[in-house]
């Protein structure tokens, strides 16, 4: 099965801690035999926002409702940091856990449940911001 990607990565890229040294090509993404597919991303995680974005990804991704999740898993992945370096190669990745949920499906309800639009960062802003 072949998904399209590009309404996720478009949103993806739009994050404003998202780190894209190689532009979108910094985004990686695939589909697994059984439909499901994956995205693969870095945060700059000096970024005031960094954590705030793992915030609301975790909760809309895996978490925004007990009685009906969403089929997607957002974790943290990284090589053993002794090897590489800790931080610096700290990666994120967003799974499907159903091959009808769709990347585009994905990305409909992460614009619908961030700020708007994504890319804003006065929108970001809460109350203990003020």
């Amino acid at each position: 099965m072949s998904h399209d990607f590009e309404p996720l990565l478009a949103f993806l890229e739009r994050l404003p801690a998202i780190k894209l040294p190689a532009g979108r090509k910094s985004i990686g993404a695939g589909s697994y035999d059984s439909g499901n597919w994956w995205v693969k991303f870095s945060l700059n995680t000096e970024h005031p926002l960094a954590w705030r974005h793992v915030q609301e990804l975790g909760h809309v991704l895996n978490l925004l409702s007990i009685e009906e999740r969403l089929p997607t898993v957002f974790k943290p992945v990284s090589p053993p940091p002794y090897m590489n370096g800790g931080v610096q190669f700290l990666s994120w990745v967003i799974e499907s856990t159903s091959s009808e949920f769709t990347p585009a499906l994905c990305a409909q309800w992460l614009e619908g449940r961030l700020p708007r639009p994504v890319s804003d960062l006065e929108l970001w802003k809460t109350d203990d911001d003020e």
